[in-house]
């Protein structure tokens, strides 16, 4: 199996930072692009509800342009020798943007960053990485940070 486009969304916390490195190293290995991926949240979706606000628009635009900064900048440690990487901030439901952004793109391979949780927070939680593995359209490799 090959892999040349390797998708890596990040919520920017510590698990995204260490599954960040098995994706640097897969696109090496693979000699595939690396996308990373930032979804900022939207209220207005989430809650089927249109809030026309100016300052919605302008909270949106700041955390937009925040994010941004942040993905450029996001491991640069990690990636520094790496040079072929595309960044794309998305508004939306993580999950959802995840997946469509994977379909539009014809990634190859997600690899998510998870906590690790017990069987009952499992069962409670319904995460962003579980649905991502639900409806993914390519194999996903969950990294857990012990």
């Amino acid at each position: 199996m090959k892999f040349q486009k390797i998708l890596l969304p990040t919520d920017f916390s510590d698990e995204s930072l260490y599954a960040l490195s098995y994706a640097v190293d897969f696109a090496k290995m693979f000699n595939a692009k690396l996308y990373l991926l930032h979804v900022i949240y939207d209220i207005e979706k989430a809650s089927n509800l249109h809030i026309p606000h100016p300052s919605i628009t302008e909270l949106y635009k700041d955390l937009e342009s925040h994010a941004k900064r942040n993905l450029d900048s996001f491991g640069i440690d990690i990636r520094e020798d790496f040079k072929n990487v595309e960044t794309a901030v998305l508004r939306g439901i993580p999950y959802e943007e995840i997946i469509k952004f994977a379909k539009e793109n014809s990634i190859d391979l997600i690899i998510i960053g998870t906590l690790p949780r017990s069987g009952v927070e499992r069962f409670f939680v319904g995460s962003t990485t579980q649905r991502v593995i639900r409806n993914a359209p390519c194999p996903v490799l969950v990294v857990t940070k012990k």
